[in-house]
């Protein structure tokens, strides 16, 4: 079974920002897959919805502290071939998606929270970038948990396609197919 984590902040106040790119691309990909609806995990703090093929997970914790989710969900191997997360990336553009494995966090905190729980870095990620120009805000916190602008609604809709399609070939086939496709 793959687990696919989509990091984010949760509650209301942080639904439609750019931090939480990865916790809505999971939220569509259970959609448009017609996936049971997510319930709450105590153990996880998480919410979870799976089926035979896939487990997807939104940590209920905050970015800095989706470690604890992830390791409570996924048990600590050496390779980690059935682990997806997914997360925003200020150094892709929007509409960009990146997978990798293997790779260092780029400073993202809820990657570095990731890694120290689980003990190490081999696992699939796909960054999804959300900065519409090449220079970075003067205050990247209040960006991040900014809301996407009308103009960048429509891009990120399609990153969104984009990146469920590239879950859909990851479970279905190949983490290296989505990699050659998506990249």
């Amino acid at each position: 079974m793959k687990t696919i984590i989509g990091l984010g902040n949760p509650g209301k106040e942080y639904e439609n920002t750019r931090h939480n790119a990865g916790r809505m691309a999971v939220g569509f990909l259970a959609q448009k897959n017609d996936l049971p609806e997510f319930v709450f995990d105590k153990k996880s703090n998480s919410l979870i919805s799976k089926n035979k093929k896939v487990l997807l997970a939104l940590p209920e914790t905050f970015m800095n502290k989706s470690g604890f989710s992830a390791g409570k969900l996924y048990k600590t191997k050496k390779e980690n071939k059935d682990l997806v997360v997914i997360h925003d990336d200020l150094d892709l553009p929007l509409g960009k998606i990146k997978i990798s494995y293997g790779k260092n966090s780029g400073g993202h905190k809820g990657v570095e929270s990731i890694m120290r729980a689980l003990k190490t870095k081999n696992f699939y990620r796909i960054r999804i970038g959300v900065i519409s120009s090449k220079n970075k805000p003067a205050d990247i916190l209040k960006f991040i948990i900014g809301k996407f602008k009308p103009v960048e609604e429509k891009e990120f809709k399609k990153v969104l396609k984009k990146t469920t399609e590239a879950l859909e070939v990851f479970v279905n086939d190949s983490p290296e197919r989505a990699m050659s496709e998506f990249n």
